[in-house]
């Protein structure tokens, strides 16, 4: 083997140890590879009012990484409406609407995660129904840590076109900020709302 050769080999050998070594050490930035020890130094931390002032405002949003999961609500997922008080008659439903997809995005900054929430549904007409016109009523909650902070309901008006027998409806919620430290638990919830 000549030297040339040899010292190929040797560098080789030497840049495989440091790629295994930076992979190990990127372990603590995605959650492993830190002693309980480094974990504790790292809570009891603290900056000094300039550095977090000065990382504060050169700081840019940032996406979440844990966007806060949207759920339908339980007993929510559908509405239905009876002619004539005949609820449950399957002949006598006027129209229905269900709730077909749900999604979130985030983004947290300065102390606060800021969700931008919506749905996709549709209303189908029954067998007694001949609306051209029918509100949709959506509920969007949010709730961090079993208290809600933000509540709100929307009609949204689904317009039907003969001979049409059912329509699709979008709603977007746009930049409803939430207080966010971190580890909070936080749920968005949405649901036809069809009390008063």
């Amino acid at each position: 083997m000549t030297q040339s050769t040899s010292l190929v080999l040797r560098l080789s050998a030497l840049c495989g140890v440091a790629a295994l070594l930076a992979g190990c050490s990127m372990g603590g930035m995605f959650g492993g590879g830190n002693s309980a020890a480094q974990t504790q130094s790292l809570q009891n931390a603290t900056a000094s009012p300039a550095a977090v002032a000065q990382a504060q405002s050169s700081a840019l949003p940032a996406i979440a990484t844990q966007c806060p999961p949207i759920k339908v609500r339980a007993g929510t997922e559908a509405m239905f409406y009876y002619g004539n008080g005949q609820t449950g008659n399957a002949k006598a439903l006027q129209y229905q609407g269900v709730i077909d997809e749900t999604s979130r995005n985030c983004v947290v900054s300065n102390g606060l995660i800021t969700v931008n929430m919506g749905v996709v549904g549709r209303v189908l007409l029954g067998p007694a129904g001949s609306q051209s016109t029918v509100n949709a009523p959506i509920r969007f909650a949010v709730e961090r840590d079993g208290q809600a902070v933000f509540s709100e309901k929307y009609t949204i008006p689904v317009a039907i076109t003969p001979p049409a027998q059912s329509a699709e409806f979008v709603k977007v919620i746009d930049n409803v900020a939430i207080p966010y430290l971190g580890g909070e638990t936080i749920t968005i919830w949405v649901g036809f709302d069809t009390k008063g």
